[in-house]
C-alpha cells in the first residue's frame, strides 16, 4: 500500500474564546488521507475549520489531539520551519524593497545555500511559473497575478513535499482568478508536488482539485472527486453548498437497496437514489435535484403517451422565465408549495422558443439524477 503524502488522524483543535469564557472546537475529530502528487481541496464556508486544518499541517497550530503524518512520519513536536512543507497565503507576503529574484532566493540563503546555487534554483523556479523576465523587478511593478506567481516560486524553490495554499487567489479580480486557476492546475501537474488548497469557492475547487473534502462546523462531511461531490451529495449541506439544487420535502415510503420511493408534501410520489442505506420507511427526507437535470416540455396531450421507465414527470405551470444567454431559468409550480427551478440550454435564437409565464408544461427527470437525503 502506498504511503500517503499527508495523513490526518482524528485531528481535534480547540481554542479558548476569552469573551464567551468557553472552549470552541474549530476542528472536530477529522481524518483525511491525501495521496502523493494529488491536488486536494479543503472546501467550506468561513469558520468551518479548513484553514485551521491547513495551519495544523503546516505547524502553525498545535493540535489539541490527534496525529499528522507527512510521508508516513509523525510531525508532532516538529516546528513549521523544519517540516517539508511550504505555505502560500492570500496576501503574498513579498518583501517590497527586494527584487523578485531576491524574494525567491531569500529562504534559500537563510538555509545556508550558497549564492550561485540559490540564484540557479530561483531562476529555475521563476521559469516554472513563467516569470523569468521579471527577476529584476520589484513587487509593486507586477500585476496581482504576477505577484501571486512570485509567491508560488518562492514556495516551490525549496522543493517541498507538500505545498499548502490558503485561499491564494482570493485577492484577485474574477477574470484573473479564473485564469490563475488553470495556471495553478497546470503548474501542479508539471511539478508533481502534492497541493492542499483551502477555498470557500465551489467552482474553484471543482475546476482544480483531484479530490475535495467538504467541511462544515469543524467536520468533514464528504470526500470525493469533483463529480462525486456534485452529482452524488450525501447530505443536504453538501448539495446546497455546491451549485444550485431543488429541495423537495417528503416522507420515505419504501427503501429497496440503493433506491427509495418518496411521497412529497402535497401528494406527489417519486423514486430517487437513496444516498444513505440506513434510512428507514417513515422517515422525513429531502429529495435533491439539480436544475440542469430537469427537462421542460409542453403539456399538450400526446396520443399514446406513457410514462418512460426510470423517469419522473410532473405537471406544472411556468411562473417565471429568465433569459440568461447560455440558458433560460424557469420557475415551474408543480404543487401548492412546490416550485422547481429548471435551467434549459438555449438552442434557439434569443427569446424564440422560450416558454411563457402561465404556460402549462411538464417537468421530467431521470430518477438516477435525484438524491434522497436525510
Amino acid at each position: 500500500m502506498n504511503v500517503p503524502a499527508v495523513e490526518v488522524k482524528n485531528l481535534v483543535k480547540e481554542f479558548t474564546d476569552l469573551r464567551q469564557h468557553q472552549i470552541v472546537r474549530a476542528v472536530d475529530d477529522i481524518s483525511l488521507r491525501i495521496e502523493e502528487g494529488e491536488f486536494f481541496a479543503l472546501l467550506g464556508p468561513s469558520g468551518c475549520g479548513k484553514t485551521t486544518t491547513l495551519r495544523s499541517i503546516a505547524g502553525f497550530e498545535t493540535p489539541t489531539s490527534g496525529e499528522i503524518l507527512l510521508r508516513g512520519r509523525s510531525v508532532e513536536g516538529i516546528p513549521s520551519f523544519h517540516r517539508p512543507v511550504n505555505t502560500v497565503f492570500q496576501d503574498y507576503a513579498l518583501f517590497p524593497h527586494m527584487s523578485v529574484l531576491h524574494n525567491v532566493t531569500f529562504g534559500l540563503k537563510m538555509s545556508g545555500i550558497d549564492h550561485a546555487e540559490a540564484r540557479r534554483r530561483a531562476l529555475e523556479a521563476l521559469e516554472m511559473v513563467r516569470l523569468p523576465q521579471a527577476a529584476g523587478r520589484r513587487p509593486h511593478q507586477l500585476s496581482g497575478g504576477q505577484r501571486q506567481r512570485v509567491a508560488l516560486a518562492r514556495a516551490l524553490v525549496n522543493h517541498p513535499a507538500v505545498l499548502l495554499l490558503d485561499e491564494p487567489l482570493g485577492a484577485l479580480d474574477l477574470k484573473l482568478r479564473k485564469a490563475m486557476q488553470f495556471e495553478l492546475k497546470s503548474l501542479q501537474q508539471r511539478v508533481g508536488i502534492t497541493f492542499i488548497y483551502v477555498t470557500h469557492d465551489q467552482e474553484e475547487a471543482i475546476t482544480m482539485a483531484d479530490r475535495i473534502a467538504v467541511m462544515n462546523e469543524g467536520n468533514v462531511l464528504q470526500v470525493g472527486a469533483p463529480d462525486d461531490i456534485y452529482e452524488r451529495p450525501t447530505s443536504r449541506f453538501v448539495a446546497d453548498f455546491i451549485g444550485e439544487t431543488n429541495f423537495l420535502s417528503g416522507t420515505l415510503q419504501q427503501a429497496t437497496g440503493t433506491s427509495g420511493r418518496v411521497e412529497l408534501t402535497g401528494g406527489h410520489r417519486l423514486e430517487a437514489v437513496l444516498r444513505d442505506p440506513a434510512m428507514a420507511s417513515g422517515e422525513a427526507v429531502t429529495v435533491a435535484i439539480r436544475p440542469e437535470k430537469l427537462s421542460i416540455v409542453s403539456d399538450e396531450p400526446v396520443e399514446g403517451r406513457s410514462s418512460q421507465p426510470g423517469v419522473t414527470e410532473l405537471e406544472g405551470t411556468v411562473v417565471e422565465a429568465l433569459y440568461i444567454g447560455t440558458d433560460t431559468r424557469y420557475h415551474v409550480r408543480v404543487g401548492p408549495d412546490i416550485v422547481l427551478v429548471v435551467r434549459a440550454q438555449n438552442q434557439h435564437y434569443g427569446f424564440e422558443g422560450m416558454r411563457r409565464v402561465g404556460e402549462a408544461v411538464r417537468v421530467s427527470w431521470h430518477n438516477e439524477h435525484a438524491s434522497i437525503l436525510a
